[in-house]
């Protein structure tokens, strides 16, 4: 599996809010797509039910440096930064188009959780070598899968 995961979308109408860009809320709904399609890509997503987990959003982060309009093509990448214990840091990069302009930047911290329980649980060490960690300066020249 490489890396870091990316995926492209265009910009629809219904995201945008009355400012005419995309709203924040789009850009959450993104990291959640991005972490999922990785997560399957990966075979995580299989491995986790199988050991009956899920994951959890803990917190969500996003930092945004221009704004995206309905028509534009962006790319949306993702990377597992970290597990700790129970716990992974999933970062997130959000570029448009043939300019590769990073319009926002993000994080997601996910908890592993037992289904049966509800409680947070140790992240198997067989899940968490699907991943490859990349470092937290990772930059878009590192990007090697679509």
């Amino acid at each position: 599996m490489d890396c870091i995961y990316q995926f492209e979308l265009i910009v629809p109408a219904t995201v945008v809010d009355e400012n005419r860009h995309v709203n924040n809320v789009a850009y959450v709904q993104w990291m959640q797509d991005a972490a999922i399609r990785h997560s399957e890509a990966s075979g995580c997503t299989q491995m986790t039910r199988a050991v009956g987990a899920m994951w959890v959003a803990r917190t969500h982060r996003i930092e945004y440096f221009k704004p995206a309009f309905v028509g534009d093509l962006l790319t949306v990448q993702t990377w597992v930064a970290d597990f700790r214990r129970v716990r992974s840091l999933r970062r997130y990069r959000f570029l448009r188009g043939p300019d590769r302009a990073t319009l926002a930047e993000g994080e997601t911290d996910w908890v592993f959780v037992d289904v049966a329980t509800g409680r947070p649980r140790v992240v198997p060490a067989e899940i968490q070598q699907l991943f490859q960690i990349v470092p937290t300066a990772a930059g878009p020249g590192l990007v090697t899968n679509s």
